[in-house]
Parts: structure tokens; C-alpha cells; sequence
């Protein structure tokens, strides 16, 4: 499969996470649309904090987030040799680690960042540096590439639907699905993307028009329950979607509402497109099964903005993603190549 260049950078302004040499700087989504603001981090358990609490997500942007909390663990700590600096630093990491325990890009960062400690030599914090520099750019070349190889699946014309956030904020720049989304745009292929708002946390409403407004792509946006009205009215070809866990038979964790989304596009004849880093691969879990579904505060349903607007009393349920099994995804997109109709065979033909 080959892919057409276009001008990436026309469709690629926004940088979520900034490394100045001495802080993380971390563009706040909590705050988008209406406030761009910048948290800044000067140590590993800030930058946990900044992860758990959603001042950045998006797996891929966790990882190198993570990574840059890895360096920044490191600054306090004297040791002659990589090998001395990680047993000191491996606290740090484990709370890095466990403060989003569903997106596998976390610890698939945190292991890179070990490995080049653990063999590094006198000069293991500029090892460390480089490692985390190194996670940020390959993100951005992937997402660049992926972009490229999804939207040639796509005929000229059609319509896509997406849903969370998946885009320049949710990675190094570019994006996943998002990234797709953009290229197909560049190209001409995609003729109206639809996103949906998301909730509770409203990542398609408050960051994913917002991002595809800043490139000049018009997006109509939809509450979520209205995606099976949308398909059956024929103006749906694509729903174009990230992940933060994609198991060895193409089994997808993805954000709470993309399972339902993939039922209903079986059943109006629309095709399901995954797209994620092969960081995001998990070739050591069999299925979605065996994934842990993380749980977040039950407040977070109770209300919008910080209003409430549910009575005092109510119970609620808040998982944060659900598993999309791959026999309702019609493809799988990484930089190492398409998977198409996903099974553990087709999942291990392409990605080892």
C-alpha cells in the first residue's frame, strides 16, 4: 500500500505537551475550548497527578508525558550508572504507572524508559532525555503515516463519524483517528466529519471541533445518542476511532460509547476504522477479556461544567472505556500497516 503526500503542516498546529529543558509544560484540556492554559510540571509526581486528573490525555500523550515524568523523577537522584539510578527511580515510575491503569501506552513508555537505564552508563540522564525525546518524535512520524495509510481505505466523498478526542492533543501532534481524519481532508476523500460530544467528559464537544476548527475543517457535532439516527440516514460511510488498548486478536479498548457505535454500524452496513500507534498493541493479552476497565468518580455523571444537574442521593456507574470486539472492526490502523477483518492471525501477520 502506498500513500499520496500532501501538506501535512497545514493540518498539524497544536502541541499538547512542551519539554523546555527544565519543565513539562502540559496544554490543560480540562480548560478547552474557552482557556488555553499550560500546567506546568517540575517533578515525576506532578506529572502523575496531571495524567490521573486529565489535564493531558490521550494514550499516546500519556506515554510521552510519562516519559518526560520519568526525567524529571530522575533529577534528584544520584547514581554512577543507569542500573543504580532505576532502582531509585522505580517508585517513581510505578506511580507514573498506575495513574491511568487502561491505556497500555503508559507502561509500554515507562519499559523503554527502563531499558535504556537500565544498560546506560555514567551519562544516564542525558540517555534519559534522549529516550523521552525520542518517544515524542517517532509518536508524531507514526501519526503522520497512519494518517496517510488510513484515509486511502476511504472512497472519495464519504462521511466519517469519530468519537473522544483523538487528535494533536491526544499524541505528540497530528494525531490518530484524528490524524486519518486530516489527511483525508488534505486529500479530498472525506466530504463531512461528524463528532460525537462524548460524555461525561465532552472530549468530542469541548476539544475535538475545537482541534478540527483551528485546521479550518468544518465538523457538525451530534450528541451521542443520536450516532444510530445519523448512520440510518445514509450519511455515515466511516466511524474513524482511536484506542488505548488493542489485544492480539483485535479486540479494542477504546472510550466508553465506541462499542455501541460499532454495533450500530454493523447493522447500517458502516465500516469501523481503528487507528493507534503499534505502541498501543498489546500482543501479550489474548483478548479484550482480559483488560482492566478503569473506573472513575460516579460525580463526574452527576453533573456539566462543574453544575450539577442530577438530585442528591443518585447512584451512578462511570466506566471510562468499554471493548469493542474485532469482529465488528473492519480495519486496524498502525505505522507498521492495516489490519484488515482483525483476528489473531491477521493481528500477528502484521504486527509480530
Amino acid at each position: 500500500m502506498t500513500t499520496s503526500p500532501f501538506d501535512f503542516d497545514r493540518y498539524d498546529h497544536i502541541r499538547p505537551i512542551l519539554w523546555t529543558g527544565d519543565t513539562l509544560e502540559l496544554l490543560d484540556q480540562r480548560k478547552l475550548p474557552f482557556v488555553v492554559e499550560h500546567v506546568s510540571c517540575t517533578t515525576s509526581d506532578e506529572v502523575a497527578q496531571a495524567i490521573h486528573a486529565l489535564t493531558v490525555r490521550g494514550a499516546p500523550a500519556i506515554g510521552i508525558a510519562a516519559a518526560w515524568g520519568a526525567v524529571l523523577g530522575a533529577r534528584d537522584i544520584e547514581a554512577d550508572d543507569g542500573e543504580a539510578a532505576l532502582m531509585k527511580l522505580e517508585p517513581a515510575l510505578q506511580r507514573l504507572n498506575a495513574a491511568r491503569p487502561t491505556a497500555v501506552n503508559l507502561a509500554w513508555a515507562l519499559a523503554r524508559m527502563r531499558r535504556v537505564l537500565a544498560t546506560s552508563g555514567p551519562d544516564w540522564r542525558e540517555v534519559l532525555a534522549r529516550e523521552a525525546q525520542a518517544i515524542a518524535e517517532e509518536d508524531l512520524a507514526a501519526n503522520r503515516h497512519m494518517g496517510a495509510l488510513g484515509a486511502e481505505l476511504i472512497a472519495p466523498g464519504s462521511g466519517v463519524l469519530t468519537h473522544c478526542n483523538t487528535g494533536s492533543l491526544a499524541t505528540a501532534g497530528f494525531g490518530t483517528a484524528l490524524g486519518v481524519i486530516r489527511a483525508g481532508m488534505a486529500q479530498g476523500r472525506i466530504g463531512k466529519v461528524f463528532a460525537g460530544e462524548t460524555r461525561p467528559w465532552l472530549q468530542g464537544a469541548r476539544l475535538t471541533v475545537w482541534e478540527l476548527q483551528q485546521d479550518g475543517i468544518d465538523a457538525t457535532l451530534i450528541a451521542d445518542s443520536a450516532a444510530s439516527h445519523l448512520m440510518k440516514g445514509g450519511l455515515v460511510h466511516w466511524v474513524v476511532v482511536g484506542a488505548d488498548r488493542i489485544c492480539a486478536n483485535g479486540d479494542t479498548a477504546n472510550k466508553i460509547g465506541t462499542y455501541q457505535l460499532a454495533i450500530a454500524a454493523r447493522h447500517h452496513g458502516v465500516k469501523v476504522m481503528v487507528v493507534a500507534p503499534s505502541s498501543t498493541v498489546d500482543m501479550d493479552t489474548a483478548s479484550g477479556d482480559f483488560i482492566e476497565i478503569e473506573q472513575r468518580d460516579p460525580g463526574e455523571l452527576f453533573g456539566v461544567g462543574g453544575h450539577r444537574t442530577v438530585a442528591d442521593g443518585i447512584q451512578a456507574w462511570n466506566p471510562v472505556f468499554d471493548v469493542t470486539p474485532g469482529s465488528l472492526i473492519d480495519a486496524i490502523v498502525t505505522e507498521r500497516g492495516v489490519v484488515l477483518e482483525p483476528t489473531a492471525e491477521s493481528m500477528r501477520a502484521v504486527l509480530g
